[in-house]
């Protein structure tokens, strides 16, 4: 990798403290590779060989059984994905694939794991990286058991409103098949759904949803910040 890219990598917050020595023992074999939309990039089952980081674009999880498939998250920039099983040498509980074009930084897992047992800094990032990923899991968690899928739907917006700038006029960054994955639903259900909360002055056209009024939804939606 040049010179630019390894800097990069220095800058996201998981390398930001480590030693140089353990960071260039970490780069040494990575890789910088940039891929379309629609690529697998891991396959649940396989063994984790490296560890994931999004550098750009969208990163989706998901996994498959008994011909059934579920989209798990999404991923953005910083992200990364796979560092259980890396860490704990370990298949892969989940695949990915990139849902627009995007770059990825592949980092060979036996010089992570080699890293994270000598350097004291790296390990306690991995621990709070973890800690972030399983708080996500839990929020996620909750958000399925604790809301009907028309309030998961509101807060998706919602969270969609913020992330995009407090625009009124969001568009959605996935398509509606794998959002009504994400949300728990059948694609039927997220067409009546996205119906139902133009009562909550919110409209749809395609992958674009123009909220009318925020604090109706709002009301509606009763974000939390123990879920959202």
């Amino acid at each position: 990798m040049s010179i630019q890219r390894i800097e990069e990598i220095r800058n996201i917050p998981l390398f930001a403290d480590i030693g140089d020595e353990s960071f260039a023992t970490l780069t040494r074999g990575a890789y910088f590779q940039a891929f379309p939309a629609n690529m697998e990039l891991i396959t649940e089952g396989e063994s984790a060989d490296f560890l994931h980081i999004v550098h750009s674009g969208c990163v989706e999880l998901f996994s498959t059984w008994a011909g059934n498939e579920t989209t798990i998250t999404t991923l953005y920039e910083n992200s990364t994905f796979i560092l259980a099983a890396t860490i704990k040498d370990a298949p892969n509980l989940m695949s990915a694939r990139t849902l627009s074009k995007s770059e990825v930084i592949m980092l060979p897992s036996e010089d992570v794991r080699w890293v994270f047992e000598r350097d004291p800094a790296f390990a306690m990032a991995i621990v709070v990286e973890l800690s972030r990923c399983y708080r996500a899991t839990i929020r996620n968690m909750k958000n399925l058991k604790l809301r009907s899928s028309l309030e998961r739907l509101a807060n998706y917006i919602l969270k969609q409103h913020h992330r995009q700038g407090d625009t009124l006029t969001i568009t959605l960054p996935i398509e509606k098949r794998r959002l009504a994955s994400y949300l728990g639903m059948t694609p039927e259900n997220l067409s009546r759904a996205f119906k139902s909360l133009g009562a909550h002055s919110v409209r749809v056209d395609g992958q674009k949803v123009t909220i009318g009024d925020i604090d109706a939804l709002n009301r509606f939606a009763k974000p939390d910040v123990l879920i959202d």
